[in-house]
């Protein structure tokens, strides 16, 4: 089978070596049949619908159809063609068919030779070598052959059109398939090559790799199925499944272009570009200047990338990997493990998990690739290990760590993180044990232990910070949750511990912010809002303010006084005031929804003011129209909604409240 056409899908191209030159080609006019069960192009009126043919001996005439008209050498018995002088059979259909035509020519043939050609399920016609003796009509009609589109008999006996059904992958693979006069059955390697071909061109995949398989079944040391199934698997993003296609293509013939080509395409992709420009440059530069530029491209950014990344610039070394997986490299493990490495020591852990979930898996990982020294698959649980050291998995870390050393075992740099990362777990492991001893100084030194080790670790500062609480040492508490925010900002642990130390050396203002922030992180939890609220009327007092009537969560307070109403405008923090009446509608259905979220938002103040029983607050307040809601916060209002849905005053509520 020749190794030449189109990227996508092999053909056969024994037909195409069997024709023979232009000369002496026949002319031919289309026919304008009009069926409507045949989906052949109709042509311009005025053309005729005859074609000359010469009657036979035999019973009856099959031929082939493919393509445009074409000269094509006669071999075998009357009425059957071979497609290459050797007699051998090709009924394959191109990559490139077109819409089915009928054409109708006139020639000269022997006497008693029928027209020659194959008739494939596209419906194209191929007619050559004949001469004229008598002409008649030929006529769509039933028939023993079915040929794609319906079947040809001779005769001028009327019959009715059948539309015929399109091979299906099932038949494909189960049934017998009727070409040229004769059947042929699905053990035919190459007729489920072509419908695999016709699968693949619709972008069904997974159907063509069904039939492919089962070519490669039929005929295992074909090359070329090999290759075409490569494609199918590239198609469903099966990228290291692919290249191992593309090798097992190559050991079976070591000389196949396509399956190099292919092969060197998937490797620029995968970042592996020492061993794609073996494959493209197979017989020297690229056929095409585009692929070499995108190789170039590749190499140039991943080498600035691992560059950079042994000078610790992981700025720098993100920009790079960026740029390599923008410019062909779009499936690379490595360089979307980088991207995370990189963004783990910028600190960004949180961008650095959601890359990890977007690295591609190119399982299995091909041999000898490798990347700044570790081999590709043992670099992936390198980064992961790193990963899980960060988050405080310290039992994951050490199993991704090992799985790494186990892959590149002559990797000094895996050597030393497995390293690491044993001794920094045995330390947390150490420390926690000691903690729960109440031995805090001991535990505070374990842990300084692992981060002697590590010293980026997050959970490691969190948990000394703890020891140093619970020795009564709130500067160095302090201290620690601020290393821990550093490198993690939205690790709620040390936050939460750090406003506790503030409240405890009564750094009212430093403690209200941090709670502030708890609750934009935990907008349901009790206890910090609770927190909040003493803390917020704690530094109320420490400024020398009247703090009247304090009180956390509850029900809505009703107001029946103006002096009681300013008195709840001034309360520190939020306050929600429901202006109503008790004879008004929309008033009783929002009364038990302001109730609700007295309890969903216990910090916030929510208070209920019946204005025909308070009318001098109404008209103080300029409340014309009920109900009405307005916010305060620390004595200022800031909203005023009058009739609100429950989506606003909930959405504002939570604004509000954060």
């Amino acid at each position: 089978m020749s190794h030449s056409g189109k990227p996508v899908i092999e053909s056969n191209n024994r037909l195409r070596d069997s024709l023979t030159s232009d000369i002496n080609k026949p002319d031919f006019r289309e026919l304008d049949l009009g069926s409507p069960v045949s989906p052949l192009r109709s042509q311009p009126r005025g053309l005729t619908t005859t074609t000359t043919t010469t009657s036979s001996s035999s019973s009856s005439s099959s031929g082939s159809v493919t393509g445009r008209i074409r000269h094509a050498p006669v071999t075998g018995r009357s009425g059957s063609v071979t497609g290459s002088q050797s007699g051998s059979r090709s009924d394959s259909v191109t990559s490139n068919s077109q819409q089915p035509l009928i054409s109708s020519s006139s020639a000269t043939s022997p006497a008693n030779v029928l027209p020659t050609g194959n008739i494939c399920p596209s419906g194209k016609i191929q007619i050559t070598g004949m001469t004229q003796s008598r002409s008649r009509s030929d006529v769509l009609g039933s028939g023993t052959g079915t040929y794609g589109h319906g079947s040809i008999m001779r005769g001028g006996g009327g019959s009715s059109v059948s539309p015929a059904k399109p091979i299906s992958t099932r038949q494909a693979l189960s049934s017998p398939v009727t070409v040229g006069g004769s059947s042929r059955s699905s053990s035919d390697p190459e007729e489920v090559k072509r419908v695999g071909n016709e699968m693949y061109k619709k972008g069904l995949f997974s159907e063509a790799l069904k039939l492919y398989d089962k070519a490669i079944a039929l005929s295992p040391t074909n090359a070329a199925y090999r290759s075409n199934r490569a494609a199918a698997l590239t198609g469903l993003a099966r990228i290291g499944e692919a290249v191992k296609e593309c090798e097992e293509a190559l050991r079976l013939d070591p000389n196949y272009g396509r399956a190099h080509h292919r092969l060197g395409l998937l490797l620029i992709r995968l970042g592996q570009v020492d061993s794609a420009r073996k494959h493209l440059c197979l017989l020297g530069k690229p056929s095409d200047p585009m692929e070499l530029r995108k190789l170039e491209a590749v190499e140039k950014h991943m080498s600035k990338c691992a560059d950079a990344r042994k000078l610790g610039d992981w700025k720098a070394a993100l920009m790079e990997a960026d740029a390599a997986i923008v410019s062909g490299a779009d499936f690379s493990p490595h360089l979307g493990m980088c991207k995370v490495e990189a963004l783990l020591k910028l600190h960004r852990l949180d961008d650095a998990q959601s890359n990890l979930l977007e690295v591609p898996k190119a399982e299995p990982f091909p041999a000898h690739c490798s990347f700044s020294g570790i081999a590709c698959e043992a670099y992936t649980y390198f980064v992961k290990a790193q990963i899980e050291m960060a988050l405080g998995r310290f039992e994951n870390a050490v199993m991704a760590a090992e799985k790494a050393s186990k892959i590149d075992p002559r990797s000094n740099e895996v050597a030393m993180l497995h390293n690491t990362v044993t001794l920094v777990a045995r330390a947390r492991v150490r420390g926690n044990d000691l903690y729960k001893s109440e031995r805090y100084t001991e535990a505070s030194s374990a842990y300084a232990e692992g981060l002697r080790l590590d010293p980026c670790n997050a959970i490691l500062y969190c948990n000394r910070a703890a020891c140093w609480f619970k020795l009564g040492m709130w500067e160095r508490s302090v201290e620690d949750c601020n290393q821990a925010l550093r490198f993690q900002p939205r690790y709620t642990k040390p936050l939460l511990r750090r406003a506790a130390c503030n409240n405890k050396m009564e750094r009212w203002a430093a403690a209200v912010s941090d709670y502030e922030a708890l609750r934009k992180e935990l907008p349901h939890d009790k206890e910090v809002a609770e927190s909040l609220f003493h803390a917020q009327v704690a530094l109320k007092k420490s400024r020398g303010e009247e703090v009247l009537n304090m009180e956390f969560g509850g029900e809505v307070e009703e107001v029946y006084s103006r002096e009681q109403f300013k008195a709840a405008m001034n309360l520190p923090g939020v306050s929600v005031i429901h202006f109503s009446t008790v004879s008004d509608h929309q008033c009783k259905q929002l009364s038990p929804f302001v109730d609700s979220l007295c309890t969903r938002y216990p910090s916030i103040h929510f208070l209920k003011v019946d204005i025909d029983k308070c009318p001098s607050i109404g008209n103080a307040e300029n409340v014309r129209v009920v109900p009405t809601v307005k916010i305060y916060k620390n004595g200022t209002r800031v909203k005023e909604i009058v009739c609100p849905s429950r989506e606003v005053l909930e959405y504002s509520v939570r604004h509000y409240s954060g």
